[in-house]
């Protein structure tokens, strides 16, 4: 692969939750003496609604439970509006920093900052390579490519679909976890490629995920494949209605299987509609709540245990780690991310939608 690959290690479960409080100083850096205070920079909110209307809500809502002061703000793709908001934020007296990364570059720049200030930092969602965050929360990311490349396979078996040309659109290939999930799903394809049963097609990365230019890139990729592509692995929802909208065009919409990821209210719809094979739900609110639980105790002087490691290969350290586990969404599982409170019904089953719903079991 172009990029290091992580590695997980168990280092000794914990009887609950995969946290356990060691009620000690967090003696790196943090002032204990200052009143806690966290800060949150959220990458975008063009490359996934997740973001705004899932990861803000949830964090913000566990500091405000917990009493303790926070500001989150988002970087909106920019890089340096990025390190300009996590310099206001150590003036204005945070002493922890969660951050999404846009690349590990700027990443690192505001992590190594951080410490000089003795501002404790989080890596929330992305690891950042060669940082010096004190935890890493997220879900296991080669994990959720392996159930994308499992449910394109499933959805091309389902269609009965003969020697494939599979197309891929991974996300931005400065995003250590576009690599992870690119890993995971290549996994579960090579095989199919090696064996001759599918004909591996076009293969580009999507710089900063950008919706816009991922339907321009696959427009092209029908193009130079003279509209010969039977399955799309697109690596998030975003990506996925860009490539349905280019199908819709080319009235080939329903007859290809895309894949997704975030089970976005948008990509559930497709899915719905039949134009989207599936989605990998990646349940935010157990992330989101990890992660704020970490932020509170560094925030109050703590320091807490967690049940595993990632091995950043850039910076040669296992990063005490958060893995949460995704999972796959099919039209006959659509229903789970409402029952879990993700999705409402009132947003997804609206209009056109609402008969789909009934018919696949949304209550």
């Amino acid at each position: 692969m172009r990029r290091g690959i992580l590695t997980i290690a168990a280092v000794g479960l914990l009887a609950t939750g995969g946290l356990a409080a060691c009620g000690e100083d967090s003696g790196s850096g943090g002032d204990t003496e200052k009143t806690p205070k966290i800060g949150v920079i959220l990458p975008d909110s063009a490359s996934s609604d997740r973001w705004e209307t899932a990861d803000r809500k949830y964090l913000q809502a566990a500091f405000d439970a917990a009493g303790v002061k926070s500001v989150i703000q988002n970087a909106q793709g920019d890089k340096a509006q990025f390190q300009t908001i996590a310099d206001q934020m150590m003036t204005d007296g945070v002493n922890v920093l969660m951050i999404v990364n846009l690349d590990s570059g700027t990443g690192k720049a505001v992590l190594d900052k951080a410490k000089t200030q003795g501002v404790l930092t989080i890596d929330y969602d992305r690891l950042t390579l060669g940082g010096s965050a004190e935890y890493y929360v997220s879900f296991d990311n080669e994990a959720v490519g392996k159930l994308q490349g499992e449910g394109l396979v499933k959805c091309l078996t389902d269609k009965n679909a003969q020697k494939p040309v599979i197309a891929e659109l991974n996300g931005s290939e400065t995003d250590n976890n576009a690599t992870l999930f690119k890993n995971g799903y290549d996994g579960v394809l090579k095989a199919k490629y090696d064996s001759g049963e599918y004909v591996k097609g076009p293969d580009q990365w999507v710089p900063g995920w950008d919706n816009a230019q991922a339907g321009t890139l696959f427009e092209q990729m029908l193009t130079q494949q003279n509209g010969k592509i039977d399955g799309v692995l697109a690596a998030n929802d975003g990506l996925g209605n860009a490539v349905i909208s280019m199908l819709k065009k080319n009235k080939l919409n329903g007859k290809v299987p895309v894949t997704g990821q975030d089970a976005t209210v948008q990509g559930l719809q497709n899915i719905l509609a039949g134009d989207q094979c599936m989605t990998v739900y990646k349940a935010i609110k157990q992330e989101a709540d990890a992660a704020a639980d970490l932020a509170i105790a560094l925030a109050k002087g703590e320091k807490k245990t967690t049940d595993k490691t990632v091995r950043d290969p850039e910076g040669g350290r296992d990063v005490p780690s958060v893995l949460l586990e995704p999972k796959a969404i099919y039209k006959e599982n659509v229903k789970d991310v409402v029952t879990d409170g993700f999705v409402t019904k009132d947003a997804l089953c609206g209009g056109a939608f609402a008969t789909l719903c009934t018919q696949a079991g949304v209550s």
